[in-house]
């Protein structure tokens, strides 16, 4: 890896982690990161690091405000986007919430099923509210195929959405807020 293009004083390397301590430096000068979306502890780490001076490619903050369906109310309030989505409670939920609290008492059980699928039509895709990697995502075509995938998507929240049938999919990767580079996918 040190070989391509290489400048004298850079190396290029994997990151090693064994620990993160309160308000010491990395020990990189630039991180690309394509994994703390997955793994807390990174997330974490990268966080701290760049508070101690690190360039990090691929924002570590970000992660937290990527909430699908926020993000997509937001683009339908600002670019007029067409396409319905809903959120469903999360299916199962952790153990650390007191399920003879009143702290559940505002959720409305058994959910409209079918009244979330007449809002984003049918087929839908039901997804992770946060997270990506096209991991639990799911096309359903009528509620029992809804329930189907649902019941297996604890601790996930997840938002139910239009099914959009496209023939190309693109990402936009941005460099310093200036450049946007399209890919086909």
């Amino acid at each position: 890896m040190n070989e391509l293009g290489a400048k004298e004083g850079i190396s290029a390397d994997f990151v090693k982690l064994g620990g993160t301590r309160m308000g010491k430096p990395s020990g990189y000068r630039v991180i690309v990161d394509r994994i703390s979306h997955e793994v807390e502890y990174y997330r974490g780490f990268l966080k701290h690091a760049v508070l101690e001076g690190t360039y990090v490619i691929n924002n570590p903050f970000w992660w937290t405000a990527d909430d699908k369906f926020f993000n997509y109310a937001v683009a339908a309030k600002t670019w007029r986007r067409d396409s319905e989505d809903g959120l469903a409670p999360t299916e199962g939920l952790s153990a650390d919430v007191d399920l003879n609290a009143e702290s559940l008492r505002n959720l409305e059980y058994p959910v409209d099923w079918d009244g979330l699928l007449d809002f984003v039509g049918r087929p839908a895709i039901l997804k992770p509210f946060s997270g990506g990697g096209w991991k639990h995502v799911y096309k359903v075509n009528n509620k029992q195929e809804l329930l189907a995938a649902y019941d297996g998507t604890s601790p996930y929240c997840m938002t139910l959405q239009e099914f959009i049938d496209f023939n190309q999919y693109v990402r936009c990767f941005t460099f310093g807020k200036m450049d946007i580079l399209p890919v086909s996918v």
